[in-house]
């Protein structure tokens, strides 16, 4: 009888650890409900990214790549449009000069991850490393330490945002995007993705790099740049960097 007590006991003990162990999992993936561009959108619009009314604000992620970046570049300065770049620390890592040049150029840089993994991948230490070394290098690369966050994929976690905190960047996801990372984008399907949520406090998602696209895939976001511009010009919008948005810190 002790031992059918304490065999009842000891299961007990275990189902309740594994319930917290649940729970806990639980909370620390909430945040990644916010990957549901339109739920964000509604719940927690500063999150998403929607700002000023007469201004778009214009994105890149997964740079700096000296392979396709300077064709951003210079066609963002024929346009006369600045712009935030979320960039990976690697990338980062093997381009200095580069992210140089961006800055001197105007553009903002931003903090995307050290590597493209999936953040709820990653638990809270690994979190906070991947983030604190690409805020620390883009600060000593160009002098001006970053102000915003965006995790690959867009995923969140209570690490992600908690670390946010503690190095005082702002998370901000986005509005709108091309799906400009697939093989078959083109700058048409690119413009005719982002049309139906292209206006007034949007956020936009495009990629200066195929480090984590189908090669080639950033031709469709530079190719479709021009007419971005233009729409947005046409509609009486302001089109440039998150510096320029509005936005009000998020609180994690």
């Amino acid at each position: 009888m002790v031992r059918s007590g304490t065999g009842r006991w000891e299961t007990g003990r275990w189902a309740a650890g594994g319930a917290v162990v649940a729970l806990s999992a639980l909370a620390y993936g909430l945040p990644s409900l916010a990957t549901f561009r339109r739920l964000r959108t509604r719940v927690t619009p500063g999150l998403a990214g929607v700002g000023r009314p007469d201004h778009v604000a214009l994105t890149f992620d997964d740079g700096p790549d000296p392979a396709s970046t300077p064709r951003f570049l210079e066609v963002l300065d024929a346009l006369e449009i600045r712009s935030t770049f979320f960039v990976l620390g690697g990338m980062l890592e093997r381009a200095p000069g580069l992210a140089r040049e961006m800055t001197e150029a105007g553009h903002e840089l931003a903090v995307h991850g050290w590597d493209h993994r999936p953040m709820l991948l990653r638990g809270p230490a690994s979190t906070y490393d991947q983030l604190a070394r690409t805020r620390d290098l883009i600060a000593e690369t160009t002098g001006r330490a970053p102000a915003y966050v965006r995790p690959p994929h867009g995923v969140l976690s209570a690490g992600v945002l908690a670390a946010a905190r503690r190095l005082d960047l702002t998370p901000v996801l986005w509005t709108a995007w091309g799906r400009d990372w697939t093989a078959t984008a083109t700058p048409a399907n690119v413009l005719a993705t982002l049309a139906p949520d292209l206006r007034g406090g949007a956020t936009v998602l495009l990629h200066d790099s195929d480090c984590t696209s189908a090669p080639g895939a950033w031709r469709s976001a530079l190719g479709a740049l021009p007419e971005l511009a233009a729409r947005c010009d046409d509609a009486g919008l302001r089109l440039g960097p998150l510096a320029e948005h509005g936005l009000r810190p998020v609180s994690g």
